[in-house]
């Protein structure tokens, strides 16, 4: 889905560059950090991977693709995740160092926007409805980006109370970032009123396996931070 609107269940499915009120659309990693104006909800970093690494991804055996979550300094990463790679039998070469270098910079990227010395890193295949409901997060701020298949759907502020209320009967516009977009999302623990609505797009039966990366700030719910032969 690249662009055009898909139709699910009657609903409108909008790919195109949307904005509204708290919302901006950036085409710099830098960008990202305007999530930290008050009045500032998601912000949308438009961008493309290259070629080669989609094609990989989409080609990959769905049972290959990561499955980790680790509390890390940006600066150990490298070191925590490389050996997770390895027991998801990812295959190493160009291809996974290029996959290791976007997640490195987005993790230095929202830990320079949150002020984090740690992130709570999650790189998770997802091929079920867990996070099918409309929701706020409990977080002060996430960044989500997806490396395979349908990316995360969210609806204006506006449609909210609608959508958290109709949840599945919800049958307004929703809009879906686009493949490979990164977004700063500012969550329920930002403030009053604060949390764009979002879900994860249904994939349960069509075959689809996602990969998504999901950064947050340490909580109570992160796990123990890494720790070099831990």
């Amino acid at each position: 889905m690249t662009g055009l609107p898909a139709y699910l269940g009657g609903q409108t499915i909008g790919t195109s560059a949307t904005v509204g009120v708290g919302i901006e659309t950036c085409d710099a990693a830098e960008g990202l950090a305007t999530i930290n104006k008050p009045d500032m909800e998601l912000v949308i970093w438009r961008r493309a991977l290259p070629l080669c690494l989609t094609t990989w991804l989409e080609r990959m055996d769905a049972s290959r693709l990561p499955e980790i979550r680790v509390l890390v300094e940006p600066k150990d990463l490298r070191r925590a995740i490389e050996p997770l790679l390895d027991d998801c039998r990812l295959p190493k070469g160009d291809m996974r160092a290029l996959l290791m270098r976007d997640i490195d910079d987005l993790v230095s990227a929202f830990a320079g926007i949150t002020r984090s010395d740690l992130v709570d890193v999650r790189l998770q295949r997802v091929s079920n409805d867990a996070c099918w409901k409309f929701h706020r997060d409990c977080v002060e701020a996430r960044l989500l980006t997806t490396y395979r298949g349908p990316a995360t759907q969210w609806v204006q502020p506006h449609h909210a109370a609608r959508a958290l209320h109709e949840q599945k009967e919800f049958k307004g516009p929703v809009e879906q970032l686009r493949h490979h977009d990164v977004a700063m999302f500012k969550g329920s623990c930002a403030g009053p009123g604060s949390g764009i609505v979002h879900r994860s797009p249904p994939v349960a039966g069509t075959g689809q396996t996602r990969l998504l990366l999901c950064l947050n700030m340490v909580s109570e719910a992160s796990p123990e931070p890494w720790r070099e032969g831990r």
